[in-house]
């Protein structure tokens, strides 16, 4: 469905970020892409969705294909209306707009007036705490009624593949469990394949189908997702716990190095 082809991305025309990234993210499936902060992983949906033209980025080599199309020399608007969405880091609502405003705003370039209303209830059957603030002002929302809405609206725009930056950022435990439910339910009813940027690997992997590891703008591992939980290196570095399932201290983690084979 989507191939990232060797993409290098650079800044500014000087700064490279990522070097030769391949991945591939299949229809209907859930594929996360984890690591460190740092790690290029932002860098690649903003590859992905054409989002790097507005920070003076771009594809400099390689290439990314949408069935078989080449996607990465157009425009942002352009590759949403393929149906490649993405949700920004940092629970970005329109805090002036209500609830429900925000979830129209996903809406903004469709036209299917009867589907947009059945995916407004779509979104508060996934998310009944919206329902209840959906006329209250998105500024003063909790940080997880905020976390909710921007995938929410992601999910008002009939995405084919969403892709969510870091969606456990800062939420309590239980709520993280809730949002990451939610999202493997909207992927196994809907059909939508989901590429889910996330530090927490434990509760990524729990949902993923594949996953890839990122370390200095480089996929240095990738796997299944079960292999990936039972990987000792992923275990003890990205998990903080040793082979035997003591917690590392962080002096201990930081100076890992990686073990020779995933070179």
């Amino acid at each position: 469905m989507l191939k990232l082809n060797n993409i290098e991305v650079t800044y500014l025309n000087v700064i490279r970020v990522l070097h030769g990234v391949s991945m591939e993210i299949p229809e209907a499936g859930i594929i996360a892409l984890l690591g460190a902060n740092g790690a290029g992983k932002t860098t690649t949906l903003k590859a992905i969705s054409g989002l790097l033209h507005i920070e003076e980025g771009e594809v400099t080599d390689g290439s990314i294909e949408w069935n078989g199309e080449r996607i990465d020399r157009k425009p942002a608007q352009d590759i949403a209306k393929l149906g490649i969405i993405q949700a920004l880091e940092g629970r970005r609502v329109f805090g002036h707009l209500t609830a429900e405003e925000n979830l129209m705003v996903g809406a903004h370039y469709r036209t299917d007036r009867a589907a947009i209303k059945r995916d407004l209830e779509m979104v508060y059957d996934y998310f009944p705490a919206l329902k209840h603030v959906r006329h209250n002002t998105g500024g003063y929302l909790s940080g997880g009624e905020q976390q909710m809405l921007v995938i929410g609206r992601a999910m008002m725009s009939a995405p084919k593949l969403m892709m969510l930056d870091e969606p456990s950022l800062g939420l309590a435990p239980m709520l993280v469990e809730e949002i990451y439910d939610i999202i493997n339910r909207f992927n196994t009813e809907q059909k939508t394949s989901v590429l889910l940027v996330e530090q927490n690997v434990r509760i990524a992997l729990t949902i993923a189908h594949y996953g890839y590891v990122m370390e200095n703008g480089r996929a240095v591992l990738d796997g299944p997702a079960e292999k990936l939980r039972d990987n000792e290196d992923v275990k003890e570095f990205y998990m903080g716990l040793s082979a035997v399932g003591a917690k590392k201290s962080y002096r201990e983690v930081k100076h890992y190095k990686r073990r020779k084979r995933w070179l």
